[in-house]
């Protein structure tokens, strides 16, 4: 799920809520237009994410330094959440990647960059994006074989952090921008 949100004031309450930090990254996300199909059309998106690491964490699953992630994102799986199948794999290449999916007919559709600082509680993600040209937000997140307890639990950390739920926004930063772009 995710909210606008003021960090300053959301970083004070995950003190409080003894959240852990699971770092700071910086993500560029070049997003592709598919040649025969309009994945605005589909809900579907296909991205090339490059992260660099800002701050490193003592924790086991900390993934420092620079890293290229291809990722292939399905429709919307339901009507509360931004609840998607994802496929995700590394990349030990992305500029060649980038050139495969070129010579494949795939176009750059847009870019969005962001910088994430990322806490654990209870058992979700809770980060807190400056995304260029929007703003900053907050996303609750976790794995889940079952969507709707999931939701429910992210729904009770937006409320521990003093959040509305109810004001989620359910478009993707791609949408967004390309939104303010019209």
């Amino acid at each position: 799920m995710k909210l606008r949100a003021d960090h300053d004031r959301l970083r004070e309450r995950l003190g409080a809520l003894n959240a852990g930090s699971a770092g700071r990254v910086r993500q560029v996300d070049t997003y592709y237009d598919h040649p025969t199909r309009s994945f605005a059309d589909t809900d579907e998106a296909l991205r090339i994410r490059r992260e660099t690491a800002e701050s490193e964490d003592e924790s086991e699953d900390d993934e420092a330094g620079d890293r290229t992630r291809v990722t292939y994102k399905g429709p919307l799986l339901e009507a509360e959440s931004k609840t998607r199948a994802e496929l995700e794999t590394g990349v030990a290449d992305g500029e060649t990647l980038a050139s495969i999916l070129g010579k494949l007919g795939f176009e750059a559709a847009a870019t969005v960059e962001k910088d994430r600082e990322r806490f654990r509680y209870d058992g979700y993600t809770v980060t807190l994006d400056t995304v260029s040209g929007l703003g900053e937000f907050v996303e609750v997140e976790t794995e889940a074989e079952t969507i709707e307890p999931a939701r429910e639990g992210a729904v009770d950390v937006l409320e521990q952090l003093g959040l509305d739920p109810d004001t989620q926004i359910r478009r993707s930063y791609l949408g967004l921008l390309l939104d303010d772009a019209e």
